[in-house]
């Protein structure tokens, strides 16, 4: 086979490869040759996400092996470019390209769990939209397990909208994108771990779609190309977000996304994590600070555009970046009614795509 093509399909399905499990089997990546021989089906399962991808091979004859999955994939990623050869002699495979050549054990093949079927097809999305929309997002979620809701990705389908959403309750991020139902008048939705779906958007192939299947099993499905992925859903309800969202405001900036970016990050050198980086807003220039008294200091002007009054906020720097970073458009607009009010970002767009609600730091 193809060594590029291979490297691919391993990478894939590696990423439901657990690092550590308590069934050294799990740890296992499923080889199986096609019976007419033309192409190599891989797969991959913890228990909680499954991952399938496919590569055209020319094959001598059909089989099954179940080899150590994150070592494969080490060794893919590592051979010279060129054709692929793997060879099962009893309980030991040989993969080669060129003059390497390595060989893996073999695990017990019987052992391996059966893959869960993929649900129902419900629609499908663009690959590069859907991407887009969950890197946008999934910075917002929680990394606490204690709460399992809030470290999931609500996707939101209602006829050929489809809304991304996440939230660790001092910021929420919302992207709104189009789809393609099955059925026109779709209200459904899925709380999907936000650390697997940006896996699997990682992998996708772009200017291409995505079929997302859902079941009442507790089961959601993405099918892209020979690739293929299930992950079970979180089992909680999501917060009622939309009411979280300020409907007038009392100020407006427009700013330039880069170079606010840029400052941001310059400033935030002095500042750790919890540390507020402080902003100024006046007609035309926001000044952004950090650090006071003994410690390091750092401070910024930057032309922007601005409608309000004076008004100074703070923020935590990442939460800052993170709303930032997800603005698709040159220039952001961020909106705000008092100091320890939420503020929101959007992008610069009559209606916003995207919508970041953040909650600033008080300060004295």
């Amino acid at each position: 086979m193809d060594r590029d093509a291979f490297a691919e399909a391993v990478a894939w399905t590696a990423r439901a490869l657990p690092t550590r499990h308590a069934v050294p089997v799990l740890a296992g990546m499923r080889l199986e040759v096609s019976p007419d021989g033309s192409s190599l089906h891989l797969s991959g399962f913890d228990y909680e996400v499954s991952t399938r991808a496919s590569v055209e091979v020319l094959a001598e004859e059909s089989g099954a092996a179940l080899v150590p999955g994150r070592l494969l994939a080490e060794i893919v990623n590592n051979l010279p470019s060129g054709t692929v050869r793997i060879e099962t002699d009893g309980s030991r495979v040989r993969v080669s390209a060129g003059a390497a050549r390595f060989t893996l054990i073999t695990m017990p093949l019987e052992d391996y769990p059966s893959l869960p079927g993929m649900p129902g097809r419900i629609g499908s999305v663009p690959a590069d939209a859907l991407t887009a929309a969950v890197r946008q997002v999934t910075p917002a979620a929680s990394r606490d397990d204690t709460l399992p809701m809030l470290t999931g990705a609500y996707l939101d389908f209602t006829g050929d909208r489809l809304s991304v959403v996440a939230t660790d309750r001092y910021r929420i991020a919302v992207r709104e994108l189009w789809w393609k139902p099955e059925d026109p008048g779709i209200d459904a939705d899925a709380l999907v771990p936000a650390r697997t779906l940006a896996n699997t958007v990682r992998g996708l192939i772009n200017q291409s779609n995505v079929d997302v299947a859902l079941g009442g099993e507790g089961m959601i499905g993405f099918e892209n190309g020979e690739r293929a992925t299930t992950t079970r859903l979180i089992d909680s309800d999501f917060v009622k977000y939309a009411s979280w969202f300020p409907t007038e405001f009392s100020a407006r900036a427009e700013v330039p996304v880069g170079p606010l970016l840029e400052a941001v990050k310059r400033v935030a050198l002095v500042a750790d994590r919890n540390t507020p980086l402080r902003l100024a807003f006046t007609e035309g220039e926001v000044v952004l600070e950090a650090g006071s008294g003994d410690d390091a200091q750092a401070v910024e002007a930057l032309e922007v555009g601005y409608e309000g009054a004076p008004i100074r906020l703070a923020f935590r720097p990442d939460y800052l970046a993170d709303g930032l970073t997800g603005v698709e458009t040159d220039t952001a607009h961020l909106n705000f009614t008092e100091p320890t009010k939420p503020a929101v970002f959007t992008d610069a767009a009559e209606e916003p795509s995207f919508r970041y609600l953040v909650q600033p730091l008080r300060v004295s």
